[in-house]
């Protein structure tokens, strides 16, 4: 009861946030019991729309009456980025585009958003870290200047949404999300309360005007999205925009798309100009590729429905150290460890006095099992210092028992390796035949080694 005599409703009850976790407490407290963190707890300002008085009521109808053309993507002018989108920008929908610092997802936003304004489309540039005028340098230098590609550098939200009812655009972009900030919320930007109000606020723009929205968004040490988890959660698309810094690849693909599937990979290269589409990945990914060489082997790997040919190195050096090195770079840490025992209790081929580094060129990472076979062999030619035949490519995955087991999509990833000319494959007993390519078939990786004569 108040003093008043009167119960506080849920309407009047002030709830408090913490800025660090989102954690919410009934009442003010100088540490939050969740994450620990001191003074974070804010009081959280009332939503009019939570309660329903202002909330726009949707309208009940058929499912079937519905409209689908309604939800057909406005291309991006990008092949590669609409290959991942599904045909395009949805208009209405809200699009989260994340990445590591310096990856270049303002390049890749800029030169989509150059194209589609050069089409016609009214596009609507919100610099929040940057200058006009930095912008304005990067444009020139990407060919993306066109009347329709609006920009402003603005950072507080109700000034956003201004701008936003006064020119009306087909399309809106924030760069970045981290940056914006409620002047009513009393926490800094980029913290939780601050990502979370500005993504709802942006949605339900979005919503209301049918308006392509994409916001750029920062990601933590760990890869993951910064801010609160409902981020990912309020938008319709979450890409991420990933590569090795010391290489010129960059790969995006969908964690989330509710309007199309997340199994299409979108690749580019970082050149002078801006990101330019790759349009055969697997023959970048070999072109380089030294034929001979002990401890090199080719993987077919897939990204989603795509398949990605690899070259899988392995380097052996003795030692003496009481614990050997191992080394994976674009693998699986774990799996390379697994892959090595296997090998030392299944196939005769232990290598524990020896450092072992294994990698994938290109910088590619490889992220299924069916380069487990590929890893092996390579390994072995390594140790016996005998190269595997020319034009052979190894898919498979590697049991605890020695055994060969299907990688999904086999017929797809030996498909890609005849078309750029290999002429036989290392796979499981159970692999069907393909045409143009020979099939090496085995049970075990004892079989393979032998089969190869590396062992």
């Amino acid at each position: 009861m108040s003093r008043t005599g009167v119960r506080p409703t849920s309407k009047t009850r002030p709830v408090y946030r913490c800025t660090e976790c989102d954690a919410q407490a009934p009442k003010w407290l100088g540490r939050c019991t969740e994450c620990g963190a001191w003074s974070s707890l804010v009081e959280e300002r009332a939503s009019t729309v939570a309660d329903g008085s202002t909330a726009t009521a949707g309208v009940v109808m058929p499912l079937a009456e519905v409209d689908p053309i309604a939800a057909a993507g406005r291309p991006t002018g990008v092949p590669e980025l609409d290959r991942v989108l599904g045909g395009g920008l949805v208009p209405g929908s809200v699009t989260l585009l994340g990445g590591e610092p310096g990856i270049g997802k303002s390049t890749l936003l800029l030169q989509a958003m150059g194209r589609m304004a050069a089409s016609g489309t009214r596009c609507l540039l919100v610099c929040a870290e940057e200058s006009v005028e930095q912008v304005r340098l990067r444009a020139g230098r990407l060919q993306a200047l066109a009347p329709s590609l609006l920009v402003v550098a603005e950072t507080s939200l109700p000034a956003i949404a201004e701008r936003v009812r006064e020119i009306a655009p087909d399309v809106l972009a924030v760069d970045s999300i981290q940056t914006v900030f409620d002047p009513e919320i009393a926490s800094a930007p980029g913290s939780v309360g601050q990502v979370r109000e500005g993504a709802h606020r942006l949605v339900r723009l979005a919503k209301d005007r049918a308006m392509a929205t994409v916001l750029v968004g920062h990601v933590t040490k760990d890869g993951s999205l910064a801010g609160p988890r409902v981020l990912e959660h309020v938008v319709d698309t979450v890409l991420a925009f990933e590569g090795d810094r010391h290489h010129a690849l960059r790969m995006l693909h969908a964690l989330k798309h509710r309007y199309g599937t997340t199994n299409e990979l979108g690749v580019f290269e970082m050149a002078e100009a801006g990101m330019t589409e790759v349009a055969d990945p697997s023959a970048m990914f070999l072109a380089d590729r030294r034929a001979g060489l002990p401890g090199s082997v080719v993987t077919a790997a897939m990204e989603g429905v795509r398949p990605l040919l690899v070259e899988v190195q392995a380097l052996l050096s003795e030692t003496r150290a009481p614990a050997p090195r191992r080394s994976a770079r674009g693998l699986d840490g774990a799996r390379l460890e697994m892959l090595l025992a296997v090998l030392a209790a299944r196939a005769d081929c232990g290598v524990g006095g020896f450092d072992v580094y294994a990698s994938v060129a290109g910088g590619y990472r490889v992220q299924d099992a069916g380069a487990d076979v590929a890893v092996a062999v390579a390994v072995a030619s390594a140790f016996t210092g005998r190269p595997v035949p020319e034009g052979l490519v190894a898919v498979g995955e590697v049991g605890l028992g020695g055994e060969l087991r299907q990688a999904p999509q086999t017929a797809r990833r030996l498909g890609e390796a005849a078309r750029l000319g290999f002429r036989a494959a290392v796979v499981p007993a159970s692999t069907p035949d393909v045409p143009g390519i020979r099939l090496l078939r085995a049970d075990h990786i004892g079989d393979v080694l032998t089969s190869l004569e590396l062992r």
